[in-house]
Parts: C-alpha cells; sequence; structure tokens
C-alpha cells in the first residue's frame, strides 16, 4: 500500500508551506528515515524524511507550489505501484494527517543537551547533508564536530578537503565561476552567468524587504557610542563569572540587548507598532526583542520574549540558544513571531555605520557596526585610547519623529557608557 507523504506543522501558526526542492525523483528507490523533499514556511526551512521504504512513484506538488498543512505532497510505493485517487483511503496515513507531522519526518537541528543518535545514523544539519550529496561523500563516514557529534557543513567541507587534496570553504563551494573582465573590447566570455533562481527563503526575504521599505517612511541615524568603560565592565565581570559553575560568559551583544531593552521601556514610542488598517499605534509595555542571526540560507530573527523580565544571565543563555539553532536552521516559527524590536550585528564584517531595513511592523531596528580604535583627549588634554561601537539606528518616521527617536539612541548609548546601570 502506498504511504503519503504529508507537508507537515513546522508550527503552531504554520497553514501552509511551499515545496523548495525534492531530493528525488520519481523512480528512484527511497530509506525511511532519507530526506526526500525540503519544504519552506515563512523563513523557516526543513528537510522532510521518507516516511517508510520504498520507491517514490509520485509527487502531488510541485517546487514553488504552496500546499496545506496535512496535506499529501508526495507517495511512496512498491516499483509499479500507482498512485492512490484521491479520497480512495488506498494510501496510508490519508485518514490521519496529523499523525504525519511527528517531529521524527521533520529534520530538525537536536539541542545540545540531547542524547548521543543511535548507532548506525549520523545526526547531521540539512545543509550539511545537502553539501555532503552534492560532493557524493558519504555522510556516515564524516566526523562531526557539532553538539552531541553533530555532522556541521563545516565537517562535509573538512572531509571534502581531505578526499580532494585541495582546501574548500564556505565561500569557495557557493562561489560562482569568475567571468574574464579584462578581455579586449569586443570580445565575450566563454563562460555564461550562473543563473540562481528566487525561490525559497530568499524569496520570502526579498518580498518582505521589499513591502518594507515600500510601506514604510524609514530615516536612519548614526551616533557612536565609547564602549571604553563596557569593556573593561565585560571584561571584569567575565572573570568573576569565570568561577561559576555553569561557566557564563557574557558577551557585547548581551549588555547591548540589555542597555536597548531599558532604554525601550524609557521610550515606549520606539517599542511599537503601526496597525495601518486599523490607523492604530501599538505601544507595547513588555520588549520581545529580535536578534537577526544569519545562517546558509538567509537572514532570521529570533525572538527574546519579554526580555524586560530577565536577568543579563538569562539573556546572555537565551542568545547562545538561539543562536546555535539559528545556525543549524532548527527555528520554530513561534521563536521567530513577535518582535518589537529588533538588534542586527555587521560587527564581524567589519561594517562600521549602515542602514538596516525595518523588520514590520516594527517602528525600529538598531544596526551595530564593528568596534573601533580611536585617539581623544582627556579632560585634563591628554591623548588616550578609546573604544567606540558605531550604532545605525532606522525608525518608521510615520510613527517617530527624529528628535525623540535621537532621545532613544542617546538612551542607549547612555547606558553602554555607564555599564554598572545595565545591572540595576
Amino acid at each position: 500500500m502506498a504511504v503519503e507523504i504529508i507537508m507537515p506543522k513546522l508550527g503552531m501558526s504554520m497553514k501552509e508551506g511551499t515545496i523548495v526542492e525534492w531530493h528525488k525523483a520519481k523512480g528512484e528507490s527511497v530509506k525511511k528515515g532519507e530526506p526526500v523533499v525540503s519544504i519552506s514556511s515563512e523563513k523557516i526551512e526543513n528537510e522532510v524524511e521518507a516516511p517508510a521504504d520504498g520507491e517514490l512513484i509520485g509527487v502531488s506538488a510541485e517546487v514553488d507550489e504552496v500546499v496545506a498543512v496535512g496535506k499529501p505532497i508526495g507517495f511512496i510505493g512498491e516499483p509499479g505501484e500507482q498512485i492512490p485517487e484521491p479520497g480512495s483511503g488506498d494510501a496510508a496515513g490519508e485518514t490521519q494527517p496529523e499523525k504525519e507531522t511527528a517531529p521524527e519526518q521533520i529534520r530538525q537541528a537536536p539541542k545540545p543537551e540531547s542524547p548521543p543518535p543511535a548507532a548506525g545514523k549520523k545526526r547531521a544539519s540539512p545543509a550539511a547533508k545537502k553539501l555532503a550529496r552534492q560532493k557524493g561523500i558519504d555522510i556516515e563516514t564524516v566526523v562531526g564536530t557539532g553538539p552531541g557529534g553533530r555532522v556541521t557543513k563545516e565537517d562535509v567541507l573538512q572531509a571534502a578537503e581531505k578526499d580532494t587534496g585541495t582546501e574548500l570553504s564556505p565561500q569557495t563551494v557557493s562561489a560562482p565561476p569568475q567571468i574574464e573582465t579584462s578581455q579586449a573590447a569586443g570580445s565575450t566570455s566563454s563562460q555564461e552567468p550562473v543563473k540562481k533562481e528566487l525561490k525559497g527563503i530568499r524569496k520570502v526575504i526579498a518580498d518582505r524587504m521589499h513591502d518594507s521599505i515600500r510601506n514604510t517612511a524609514q530615516l536612519t541615524i548614526m551616533k557612536h557610542a565609547d564602549v571604553t568603560k563596557l569593556m573593561a565592565f565585560r571584561k571584569e565581570l567575565n572573570a568573576d563569572l569565570a568561577t561559576d559553575e555553569e561557566s557564563v560568559k557574557v558577551s557585547v551583544t548581551d549588555l547591548l540587548a540589555r542597555a536597548v531593552t531599558k532604554a525601550l521601556l524609557e521610550h515606549p514610542n520606539m517599542n511599537s507598532a503601526l496597525k495601518e488598517r486599523e490607523g492604530t499605534i501599538y505601544e507595547y509595555g513588555h520588549v520581545h526583542l529580535g536578534i537577526a542571526a544569519a545562517n546558509d540560507k538567509g537572514l532570521v530573527v529570533p525572538v527574546l520574549f519579554n526580555v524586560q523580565d530577565q536577568s543579563l544571565k538569562d539573556i546572555s543563555a537565551a542568545i547562545r540558544s538561539l543562536g546555535e539553532k539559528a545556525r543549524d536552521g532548527s527555528l520554530s516559527s513561534e521563536e521567530m513571531a513577535g518582535s518589537t524590536f529588533t538588534v542586527t550585528n555587521l560587527g564581524a564584517s567589519g561594517i562600521s555605520f549602515f542602514t538596516p531595513v525595518l523588520n514590520p511592523p516594527e517602528t525600529g531596528i538598531l544596526g551595530v557596526g564593528a568596534t573601533e580604535e580611536t585617539l581623544a583627549f582627556s579632560e585634563k588634554g591628554d591623548v588616550v585610547a578609546r573604544k567606540k561601537l558605531p550604532l545605525s539606528l532606522t525608525f518608521d518616521h510615520r510613527v517617530v519623529d527624529g528628535e525623540p527617536a535621537s532621545r532613544f539612541l542617546n538612551t542607549v548609548i547612555a547606558y553602554l557608557e555607564h555599564p554598572y546601570r545595565l545591572l540595576i
């Protein structure tokens, strides 16, 4: 009897999903637990595993097609078996669609504390499995360095390097061939440009960014924060925490999240959303802080909920946990919805000031650049070293004017320049 591959429910709010890629073609054999199709909803993309051994005898949803949760998207059966007619009841699982959304069918990243996988089945991130298939590498032979021995994309790259003797990196794997530009005028390159279809998460991001620019009045203001004291404070704090059994280590992002949260409570007009259809501005008494993070598929924004009630230690633990999930692609839709303000950081890329794009319907987003070493005059006229942090605040001018937005940014800076106030 044919077994249905069901569109899974990736989150409580998910109603439908989009087919991103079929990893198997019609007629190919599949094994239970093997990734057979990638699907996406909002900014989440996951691989769906085959629910049984057999052959992919047909698909009922093509790439880019949107399918409701619980509906069949493909069928696994014996060679030569026909796809059952809709409503015939011949396909296993047709009468119990919700059952097919069980966690084992969705390729989710395990939490760090998860027990080791059963013998004979190696855990690996979706990106690692996809790259392994492209490189023709058996994932079972790759040594995993992730949590619990999980195979990461970097592990597959290392394995590929050993097989070929050529140094590989994520950048060189995905980089398109270079087109020769130094040829004589009038001549053309023999290499065609690489064409990539805009689909999946990339299309979701493209649509949302375009809608954000088109439907809001965005303005960005910029200013440095002197974080010399903050860096010294962080160093001293982490030295004290090193004796803690839990080995907590506070990052600049943790301190920044605390500073932004305290500033938002003082400036609720920045912790707000304009519901244009209602003609209403909502100012929130709670802070759900989005922390933008990049993975190999694009940009995601996991959310710290009710961060105003959390200690610095809690904030640090939550950011680490969400960051790990963001990198592994295991965030749920609930963990990326409901933010009231967002922070995005390009400091690791060496960027100073930039113009972050609003995450609608939020009123503001704070961009953080790379810390800069500078020289300045002290009150006594001496030349002293200073550490400056570039901050870029984009806000919706329909909701907030430049002067109150500037007051908010100055409050954030005041907390960063007087770090002990973050503990109050």
